[in-house]
């Protein structure tokens, strides 16, 4: 069983992103952002730290691990 991403594709439809804008910013093709979002590959600690970079949440909001987007700074 694949695991999903829900959040980094809601995320990025929130702030009206493209894939290919995500990967440009985050510094990874297009496809294997697709690959992240719809759980084909693992997103690795790197990437799912520069997502929460870029949106302003924590990785355990990404992960759902809490439903608070709010960092620890």
């Amino acid at each position: 069983m694949a695991l999903r991403y829900k959040r980094i594709r809601e995320l990025r439809e929130d702030h009206d992103y493209t894939q290919a804008q995500i990967g440009e910013k985050i510094h990874v093709p297009q496809r294997t952002y697709a690959y992240y979002e719809s759980g084909e590959r693992m997103v690795p600690p790197p990437v799912l730290s520069a997502l929460a970079d870029l949106y302003g949440v924590s990785v355990d909001y990404i992960l759902e691990r809490t439903d608070n987007p709010a960092m620890n700074r």
